[in-house]
């Protein structure tokens, strides 16, 4: 079940983080879920949404082909 909170900020940094929070496609309520699961320890979580986050930005990479597993394995840094 999710329980309304009350949180007092400064006006204009409560419009920046809905900017921010609108321009990542999300909203400040959904910012401050991921940042109190964080903050309250639960980091297995955190990390997954997270990850999930990367996997989103990542949705549109197409390398145009699939790679063979020598490929996928090769180091081609080096050093």
């Amino acid at each position: 079940m999710l329980r309304n909170i009350t949180l007092s900020a400064d006006d204009q940094l409560i419009a920046r983080a809905r900017a921010k929070a609108e321009a990542g496609e999300s909203s400040l309520n959904l910012e401050f879920r991921k940042w109190l699961t964080g903050f309250a320890g639960d980091t297995d979580t955190a990390a997954v949404a997270r990850f999930r986050g990367v996997l989103a930005q990542l949705a549109h990479v197409d390398a145009g082909r699939t790679f063979t597993r020598d490929e996928m394995n090769e180091r081609g840094c080096s050093f």
